[in-house]
Protein backbone atom coordinates (compact mmCIF):
# COMPACT_ATOMS: atom_id res chain seq x y z
CA UNK A 1 0.00 0.00 0.00
CA UNK A 2 1.31 3.52 -0.77
CA UNK A 3 2.50 6.04 1.77
CA UNK A 4 2.83 9.76 1.35
CA UNK A 5 6.43 10.80 0.65
CA UNK A 6 6.30 13.97 2.74
CA UNK A 7 6.81 16.46 -0.08
CA UNK A 8 4.47 19.12 -1.44
CA UNK A 9 5.06 21.20 -4.53
CA UNK A 10 5.21 24.96 -4.10
CA UNK A 11 7.22 27.35 -1.96
CA UNK A 12 7.50 30.73 -0.29
CA UNK A 13 7.50 32.65 -3.60
CA UNK A 14 4.09 31.26 -4.50
CA UNK A 15 2.69 32.34 -1.15
CA UNK A 16 4.17 35.85 -1.55
CA UNK A 17 2.54 36.15 -4.97
CA UNK A 18 -0.77 35.05 -3.48
CA UNK A 19 -0.57 37.66 -0.71
CA UNK A 20 0.36 40.44 -3.16
CA UNK A 21 -2.56 39.49 -5.42
CA UNK A 22 -4.99 39.48 -2.49
CA UNK A 23 -3.82 42.92 -1.29
CA UNK A 24 -3.91 44.70 -4.64
CA UNK A 25 -5.87 43.23 -7.59
CA UNK A 26 -8.09 41.39 -5.10
CA UNK A 27 -9.41 37.88 -4.58
CA UNK A 28 -11.86 38.00 -7.52
CA UNK A 29 -9.00 38.71 -9.92
CA UNK A 30 -6.95 36.00 -8.24
CA UNK A 31 -9.75 33.49 -8.84
CA UNK A 32 -9.82 34.53 -12.51
CA UNK A 33 -6.07 33.99 -12.95
CA UNK A 34 -6.41 30.67 -11.21
CA UNK A 35 -8.22 29.16 -14.20
CA UNK A 36 -5.07 29.49 -16.30
CA UNK A 37 -2.90 28.10 -13.51
CA UNK A 38 -5.21 25.07 -13.33
CA UNK A 39 -4.80 24.38 -17.04
CA UNK A 40 -1.02 24.50 -16.59
CA UNK A 41 -1.11 21.97 -13.75
CA UNK A 42 -3.46 19.66 -15.61
CA UNK A 43 -0.85 19.28 -18.34
CA UNK A 44 2.21 19.19 -16.08
CA UNK A 45 1.17 17.42 -12.87
CA UNK A 46 1.53 13.90 -14.30
CA UNK A 47 1.23 11.49 -11.40
CA UNK A 48 -1.02 13.82 -9.41
CA UNK A 49 -3.39 14.02 -12.38
CA UNK A 50 -3.43 10.23 -12.73
CA UNK A 51 -4.15 9.81 -9.02
CA UNK A 52 -7.04 12.28 -8.83
CA UNK A 53 -8.50 11.03 -12.13
CA UNK A 54 -8.34 7.49 -10.72
CA UNK A 55 -10.15 8.72 -7.62
CA UNK A 56 -13.07 10.02 -9.67
CA UNK A 57 -13.18 6.95 -11.93
CA UNK A 58 -12.64 4.13 -9.42
CA UNK A 59 -13.81 5.61 -6.11
CA UNK A 60 -16.58 8.00 -7.10
CA UNK A 61 -17.43 5.85 -10.18
CA UNK A 62 -17.77 8.79 -12.58
CA UNK A 63 -17.68 8.21 -16.34
CA UNK A 64 -14.51 9.33 -18.23
CA UNK A 65 -15.91 12.72 -19.33
CA UNK A 66 -17.28 13.58 -15.89
CA UNK A 67 -13.99 12.47 -14.35
CA UNK A 68 -11.99 14.83 -16.57
CA UNK A 69 -14.30 17.74 -15.81
CA UNK A 70 -14.10 16.87 -12.12
CA UNK A 71 -10.29 16.96 -12.20
CA UNK A 72 -10.43 20.55 -13.49
CA UNK A 73 -13.01 21.51 -10.89
CA UNK A 74 -10.98 19.80 -8.15
CA UNK A 75 -7.81 21.67 -9.11
CA UNK A 76 -9.73 24.95 -9.32
CA UNK A 77 -11.31 24.53 -5.87
CA UNK A 78 -7.93 23.52 -4.46
CA UNK A 79 -6.39 26.71 -5.84
CA UNK A 80 -9.22 28.79 -4.41
CA UNK A 81 -8.72 27.16 -1.04
CA UNK A 82 -5.01 28.03 -1.06
CA UNK A 83 -5.92 31.65 -1.75
CA UNK A 84 -8.63 31.61 0.91
CA UNK A 85 -6.24 30.14 3.47
CA UNK A 86 -3.71 32.92 2.95
CA UNK A 87 -6.45 35.56 2.86
CA UNK A 88 -7.66 34.49 6.29
CA UNK A 89 -4.16 34.29 7.74
CA UNK A 90 -3.43 37.78 6.40
CA UNK A 91 -6.54 39.27 8.01
CA UNK A 92 -9.14 39.25 5.21
CA UNK A 93 -11.80 37.42 7.26
CA UNK A 94 -14.52 39.89 6.28
CA UNK A 95 -14.46 38.53 2.73
CA UNK A 96 -15.89 35.18 3.87
CA UNK A 97 -18.89 33.79 5.72
CA UNK A 98 -19.08 30.61 7.80
CA UNK A 99 -21.45 28.08 9.29
CA UNK A 100 -20.33 26.37 12.51
CA UNK A 101 -21.66 22.91 13.21
CA UNK A 102 -20.41 21.29 16.41
CA UNK A 103 -18.70 24.38 17.80
CA UNK A 104 -20.30 23.62 21.16
CA UNK A 105 -18.18 20.46 21.38
CA UNK A 106 -14.94 22.38 20.97
CA UNK A 107 -15.94 24.89 23.63
CA UNK A 108 -15.70 21.99 26.06
CA UNK A 109 -11.95 21.75 25.38
CA UNK A 110 -11.17 24.04 28.30
CA UNK A 111 -8.21 21.84 29.25
CA UNK A 112 -7.01 21.48 25.67
CA UNK A 113 -7.46 18.67 23.20
CA UNK A 114 -6.64 17.21 19.81
CA UNK A 115 -8.34 18.02 16.52
CA UNK A 116 -7.89 15.52 13.68
CA UNK A 117 -8.81 16.55 10.15
CA UNK A 118 -8.08 15.32 6.62
CA UNK A 119 -7.04 16.63 3.24
CA UNK A 120 -10.65 17.50 2.50
CA UNK A 121 -11.72 21.12 2.18
CA UNK A 122 -9.59 23.68 3.97
CA UNK A 123 -8.40 22.37 7.33
CA UNK A 124 -6.06 25.35 7.87
CA UNK A 125 -9.11 27.60 7.82
CA UNK A 126 -10.56 25.43 10.58
CA UNK A 127 -7.53 26.32 12.69
CA UNK A 128 -7.91 30.02 11.96
CA UNK A 129 -11.57 29.98 12.89
CA UNK A 130 -10.80 28.53 16.29
CA UNK A 131 -9.74 31.97 17.48
CA UNK A 132 -13.42 32.20 18.43
CA UNK A 133 -12.55 29.84 21.26
CA UNK A 134 -9.84 32.11 22.66
CA UNK A 135 -7.48 29.14 22.80
CA UNK A 136 -3.98 28.79 21.37
CA UNK A 137 -4.05 26.35 18.44
CA UNK A 138 -0.92 24.41 17.43
CA UNK A 139 -1.08 23.18 13.83
CA UNK A 140 1.20 20.23 13.05
CA UNK A 141 2.92 20.39 9.66
CA UNK A 142 4.16 17.08 8.25
CA UNK A 143 6.01 18.56 5.31
CA UNK A 144 9.68 19.45 5.85
CA UNK A 145 9.45 21.90 2.95
CA UNK A 146 6.91 23.88 4.93
CA UNK A 147 9.58 25.16 7.32
CA UNK A 148 10.28 28.22 5.17
CA UNK A 149 6.59 28.62 4.37
CA UNK A 150 5.88 28.43 8.10
CA UNK A 151 8.18 31.38 8.73
CA UNK A 152 6.59 33.50 6.03
CA UNK A 153 3.03 32.71 7.08
CA UNK A 154 3.87 33.67 10.66
CA UNK A 155 4.94 37.08 9.30
CA UNK A 156 1.61 37.76 7.58
CA UNK A 157 -0.70 36.11 10.13
CA UNK A 158 -2.94 38.44 12.12
CA UNK A 159 -4.12 35.73 14.50
CA UNK A 160 -1.22 35.19 16.89
CA UNK A 161 -3.02 32.37 18.67
CA UNK A 162 -1.95 30.09 15.80
CA UNK A 163 1.38 28.29 16.18
CA UNK A 164 3.01 25.79 13.80
CA UNK A 165 4.77 22.61 14.93
CA UNK A 166 6.91 21.02 12.21
CA UNK A 167 7.53 17.26 12.33
CA UNK A 168 11.28 16.64 12.68
CA UNK A 169 13.41 13.54 12.23
CA UNK A 170 14.86 13.91 15.74
CA UNK A 171 11.36 13.77 17.31
CA UNK A 172 11.86 17.07 19.15
CA UNK A 173 8.41 18.04 17.93
CA UNK A 174 7.01 15.64 20.53
CA UNK A 175 8.29 17.96 23.25
CA UNK A 176 6.40 20.85 21.67
CA UNK A 177 3.24 18.76 21.51
CA UNK A 178 3.64 17.71 25.15
CA UNK A 179 4.16 21.34 26.19
CA UNK A 180 1.04 22.40 24.28
CA UNK A 181 -1.09 19.83 26.06
CA UNK A 182 0.44 20.71 29.43
CA UNK A 183 -0.51 24.35 28.75
CA UNK A 184 -4.08 23.21 28.01
CA UNK A 185 -3.81 24.27 24.38
CA UNK A 186 -5.33 22.71 21.26
CA UNK A 187 -3.29 20.66 18.79
CA UNK A 188 -4.57 20.15 15.24
CA UNK A 189 -3.29 17.64 12.68
CA UNK A 190 -4.21 15.43 9.73
CA UNK A 191 -5.12 11.78 10.11
CA UNK A 192 -5.07 10.64 6.49
CA UNK A 193 -1.35 10.57 5.64
CA UNK A 194 1.60 8.63 6.96
CA UNK A 195 5.28 8.26 6.26
CA UNK A 196 6.90 4.89 5.59
CA UNK A 197 7.58 2.98 8.79
CA UNK A 198 4.81 4.55 10.88
CA UNK A 199 2.23 2.25 12.53
CA UNK A 200 -0.89 1.99 10.38
CA UNK A 201 -4.23 0.22 10.16
CA UNK A 202 -6.03 -0.88 6.98
CA UNK A 203 -9.62 0.36 6.88
CA UNK A 204 -12.27 0.58 4.16
CA UNK A 205 -12.93 4.05 2.75
CA UNK A 206 -15.51 4.50 -0.01
CA UNK A 207 -15.59 0.75 -0.59
CA UNK A 208 -11.84 0.17 -0.94
CA UNK A 209 -9.16 -0.45 1.70
CA UNK A 210 -6.53 2.15 2.50
CA UNK A 211 -3.88 2.59 5.18
CA UNK A 212 -4.29 5.15 7.97
CA UNK A 213 -1.78 6.17 10.65
CA UNK A 214 -2.36 5.25 14.29
CA UNK A 215 -0.14 8.11 15.46
CA UNK A 216 -2.82 10.83 15.73
CA UNK A 217 -5.21 8.86 17.96
CA UNK A 218 -2.24 7.48 19.89
CA UNK A 219 -1.35 11.06 20.87
CA UNK A 220 -4.84 11.60 22.30
CA UNK A 221 -4.60 8.32 24.17
CA UNK A 222 -1.13 8.83 25.64
CA UNK A 223 -1.75 12.43 26.74
CA UNK A 224 -5.31 11.69 27.91
CA UNK A 225 -6.84 14.59 25.99
CA UNK A 226 -10.22 14.65 24.22
CA UNK A 227 -10.27 14.31 20.45
CA UNK A 228 -12.67 15.76 17.88
CA UNK A 229 -12.70 15.11 14.14
CA UNK A 230 -13.04 18.41 12.31
CA UNK A 231 -13.51 19.54 8.71
CA UNK A 232 -13.93 22.91 7.01
CA UNK A 233 -15.35 22.59 3.50
CA UNK A 234 -15.94 25.22 0.85
CA UNK A 235 -19.63 25.46 -0.13
CA UNK A 236 -19.59 28.58 -2.33
CA UNK A 237 -16.84 30.91 -3.51
CA UNK A 238 -16.91 32.87 -0.23
CA UNK A 239 -18.68 30.53 2.20
CA UNK A 240 -17.33 27.70 4.38
CA UNK A 241 -19.03 25.09 6.55
CA UNK A 242 -17.18 23.96 9.67
CA UNK A 243 -17.94 20.54 11.21
CA UNK A 244 -16.75 19.16 14.56
CA UNK A 245 -17.71 15.83 16.16
CA UNK A 246 -18.51 15.34 19.86
CA UNK A 247 -15.45 14.93 22.09
CA UNK A 248 -14.16 11.44 22.75
CA UNK A 249 -11.51 10.12 25.12
CA UNK A 250 -9.39 7.22 23.86
CA UNK A 251 -8.35 4.81 26.64
CA UNK A 252 -4.67 4.01 27.08
CA UNK A 253 -3.73 0.36 27.61
CA UNK A 254 -0.36 -1.19 28.40
CA UNK A 255 -1.38 -4.35 26.60
CA UNK A 256 -0.11 -4.00 23.03
CA UNK A 257 -2.89 -6.05 21.45
CA UNK A 258 -5.64 -4.21 23.31
CA UNK A 259 -4.02 -0.82 22.65
CA UNK A 260 -3.88 -1.55 18.92
CA UNK A 261 -7.55 -2.58 18.96
CA UNK A 262 -8.55 0.62 20.79
CA UNK A 263 -6.59 2.85 18.43
CA UNK A 264 -7.92 1.01 15.37
CA UNK A 265 -11.50 1.53 16.54
CA UNK A 266 -10.84 5.24 17.08
CA UNK A 267 -9.45 5.49 13.53
CA UNK A 268 -12.46 3.57 12.23
CA UNK A 269 -14.70 6.26 13.65
CA UNK A 270 -12.51 8.92 12.07
CA UNK A 271 -12.59 7.20 8.67
CA UNK A 272 -16.40 7.01 8.81
CA UNK A 273 -16.46 10.81 9.13
CA UNK A 274 -13.99 11.18 6.27
CA UNK A 275 -16.25 9.01 4.11
CA UNK A 276 -19.26 11.11 5.06
CA UNK A 277 -17.42 14.24 3.92
CA UNK A 278 -16.33 12.61 0.64
CA UNK A 279 -19.88 11.60 -0.10
CA UNK A 280 -21.13 15.13 0.52
CA UNK A 281 -18.19 17.00 -1.03
CA UNK A 282 -16.60 14.65 -3.62
CA UNK A 283 -14.69 17.44 -5.39
CA UNK A 284 -12.77 18.43 -2.27
CA UNK A 285 -10.46 15.42 -1.95
CA UNK A 286 -6.91 16.81 -2.04
CA UNK A 287 -4.64 13.78 -1.63
CA UNK A 288 -2.75 13.87 -4.92
CA UNK A 289 -1.17 10.44 -4.78
CA UNK A 290 -2.47 6.90 -5.21
CA UNK A 291 -4.20 6.79 -1.82
CA UNK A 292 -5.97 3.46 -2.40
CA UNK A 293 -3.10 1.95 -4.40
CA UNK A 294 -5.38 1.79 -7.44
CA UNK A 295 -2.46 1.38 -9.82
CA UNK A 296 -0.62 -1.13 -7.64
CA UNK A 297 2.31 1.19 -6.97
CA UNK A 298 2.95 4.27 -4.87
CA UNK A 299 2.69 7.73 -6.38
CA UNK A 300 4.36 10.91 -5.21
CA UNK A 301 2.05 13.60 -3.86
CA UNK A 302 2.00 17.18 -5.01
Amino acid sequence: MPSWEGKTRGGVLGYKIFVWTLKYPGITFAYFLLRFVVLYFIFTSGKAFSAIYGYFRSIQHYNPVKSLVSVFRNYYIFGQILLDKIALMAGFQAKFSFDFEGEEHLRKMQDGGLLISAHIGNWEIAGQLLNRLNKRVNIILFDAEHRQIKGYLEEVMTNRNIHFIVIRDDYTHLMEIRKAFENKEIVAMHGDRFLEGNPTVSLPLMGKSALFPLGPVNLASRFNVPVSYVFAVKETSRHYHFYATPLAFIPCSRNLQRRTAILSEAMRQYVSKVEEMLQRYPLQWFNYYDFWNLSGKAMQTR
